[in-house]
């Protein structure tokens, strides 16, 4: 079992940049595809980005992309993902998440962290 946690939410102005990290408990966290999701208050969880196992492919949802980037450090057992350019519609709760396999959808993510608070004023 893979423990996620994850740091680095806050409160951010429209135009700024967060870095959200993700730690994971194992060292067979090299053998995991992660995740970032999004859930805002009243809709359904989202995808956002992820990233396979060695970091060579990644897929992002056309609402972040070119603004977010997700990247790993198996050495240390870390995925980040880098929000530059934040807008309004971005608050929401993110959660990373480990699966066998890279994939947009959130059924064949395993492992989940608690989630991390993004909020950004206009």
């Amino acid at each position: 079992q893979v423990q996620l946690v994850e740091s680095g939410g806050g409160l951010v102005q429209a135009g700024g940049s967060l870095r959200l990290s993700c730690a994971g408990s194992r060292h067979t966290f090299s053998n995991y595809a992660m995740g970032w999701f999004r859930q805002a208050p009243g809709k359904e969880r989202e995808f956002v980005a992820a990233i396979s196992w060695s970091g060579g492919t990644t897929y992002y949802a056309d609402s972040v992309k070119g603004r977010f980037t997700i990247s790993r450090d198996n050495a240390k057992n870390t995925v980040y993902l880098q929000m530059n350019s934040l807008k309004p519609e971005d608050t929401a709760v993110y959660y990373c998440a480990a699966a066998a396999f890279i994939s947009i959808s959130n059924s064949d993510y395993a492992y989940w962290g608690q989630g991390t608070q993004v909020t950004v004023s206009s």
